[in-house]
């Protein structure tokens, strides 16, 4: 059975746990607020709130619902659109109706769910970020925004009061909310999950799913399949002297809200931005994009770079392997069938390291790369005395740029070598044509980005000094 409360209802159901959260709100309980739209989590009408008890604080964090498997939901608090109805409109539904941000009406249930998170969070950075996985067909997007902005300002003099209690009291959450973390204590008391069960050869592991459901939507509700979101053994970022610790579950938005990545990494907000859309990095977790193999996951280009180690766990052993070593081919890795990612760990950078990432996509939010790559540098007076290039979307799998990483090892930063090293990279890649580019364009944008890497890192380059040439084919 798999328990989770669904609004203000308590659910235990024996439905197959990869059935999505979207299909069981619609189908099994007849809430039609939320909207079924693109199914592959581009578009947001399917928009709900997760809310999950960690170290006994209550978050909540808007997702797609299309892409979570009911697996996922288990121990958590699931909020439709219906979850936040009151008789009358509540601040945000009235601010969108305000600002006539409304039109056909289709997107607005999950533009209203996205607000309504953002209202939810300690750290309110950004209101029009936390609507970057929402789509819009008919307003232009200006009421909309407007209407953000106007949410942003009723919860600006917040001061430090608790979010939840804010909200109930001004009337952004019915009252049942302040009962949700103790309903989720007893629910995680009586059907903890634990590791006893993992590590079957017969079955499917899912991370956050967020791409697996694009690929296999109809399968995945048949698969034999187990759900490591939940597990807390699997989740929290730690630092163990120089070393950072990551459980594979945690998610990207889990890595932007950590002190340590933040100081590790003081432009890794920047970086992120480049990952996805808000609702996706609530879910995705890295040992999934690990796991899933693409030659262009982002953050498997993030951590190639950072020289990452991770853990493989199986029924009867434990092994640790270079992240560059686990991609043995095209989807093909050095993985047996019963063995699940359980950490991921990689040395903090020194004062002597420099560290960037760039990603060019032809949608910012929600299109997977072209072309992506990270760069660490170690460098002393001047000269790099070690470098680690990663690269994706030029080859069969996510990879290190092992022979132009040798080469700017013990060379003078200036134009000259960075332009030389762009040479060298010809003989690291072996890139394809396909929808994303030709194999000739996607060269020229790598090389590119290696520029870029430098120039961010190194501002006193002089990018006019760069020797550019791309010949059309």
């Amino acid at each position: 059975m798999i328990s989770f409360i669904l609004n203000d209802e308590e659910v235990n159901t024996g439905l197959p746990p990869g059935m999505t959260v979207l299909d069981f709100i619609r189908y099994e309980r007849r809430l039609t607020g939320t909207k079924i739209g693109c199914r592959e989590g581009d578009c947001g009408a399917c928009t709900v709130l997760v809310g999950e008890l960690k170290n006994n604080v209550l978050t909540y964090r808007s997702v797609t619902s299309c892409l979570m498997p009911i697996g996922n939901a288990s121990g958590k608090h699931i909020v439709s659109i219906e979850g936040i109805n009151f008789p009358g409109l509540n601040p945000v539904q009235q601010a969108m109706s305000d600002h006539g941000a409304t039109q056909c009406g289709f997107c607005t249930p999950g533009f209203i769910m996205s607000l309504t998170g953002f209202c939810m969070q300690d750290k309110n950075e950004d209101v029009i970020a936390s609507i970057d996985g929402n789509i819009c067909r008919c307003t232009g997007y200006k009421s909309i925004e407007k209407a953000a902005h106007s949410i942003e300002e009723k919860i600006k003099n917040r001061g430090k009061e608790a979010v939840l209690d804010f909200a109930i009291k001004n009337g952004f959450l019915p009252e049942y909310f302040n009962t949700i973390k103790d309903r989720l204590a007893l629910l995680l008391k009586k059907s903890e999950e634990t590791e006893k069960n993992l590590f079957s050869i017969n079955t499917v592991y899912v991370g956050g799913g967020t791409d697996l459901y694009v690929q296999k939507h109809e399968e995945m509700v048949h698969y034999n399949s187990d759900y490591l979101a939940g597990i807390s053994s699997l989740t929290g970022i730690s630092q163990e002297n120089n070393h950072c610790i990551l459980g594979a579950s945690s998610t990207a938005t889990d890595l932007i809200e950590s002190d340590i990545i933040r100081k590790a990494f003081p432009n890794f907000l920047k970086y992120s931005k480049l990952v996805s859309s808000t609702p996706i990095r609530n879910m995705a977790t890295l040992g999934g994009n690990f796991v899933n193999a693409s030659p262009i996951g982002d953050f498997t280009i993030f951590f190639l770079a950072l020289e990452a180690k991770i853990k493989l766990k199986g029924a009867n052993a434990l092994r640790e392997i270079s992240l560059r070593d686990f991609y043995l081919g095209y989807k093909k890795l050095d993985k047996l069938p019963d063995e699940i990612v359980s950490t991921i760990s990689f040395e903090l950078p020194d004062e002597n390291t420099f560290f960037n990432f760039e990603k060019v996509s032809k949608r910012t939010n929600l299109d997977i790369a072209s072309s992506n790559s990270a760069i660490k540098l170690t460098v002393r007076n001047n000269t790099i005395s070690k470098a680690t290039i990663s690269a994706g979307g030029v080859g069969p799998i996510p990879m290190v740029l092992k022979k132009t990483s040798e080469f700017l090892s013990g060379k003078i930063i200036n134009e000259m070598n960075i332009d030389k090293a762009c040479t060298v990279v010809d003989e690291d890649i072996a890139p394809i044509s396909d929808a994303r580019g030709s194999d000739v364009y996607k060269r020229f944008l790598l090389k590119q980005l290696i520029r870029a890497h430098f120039i961010t890192l190194f501002p006193n380059l002089q990018p006019q000094k760069f020797q550019i040439a791309y010949e059309e084919h």
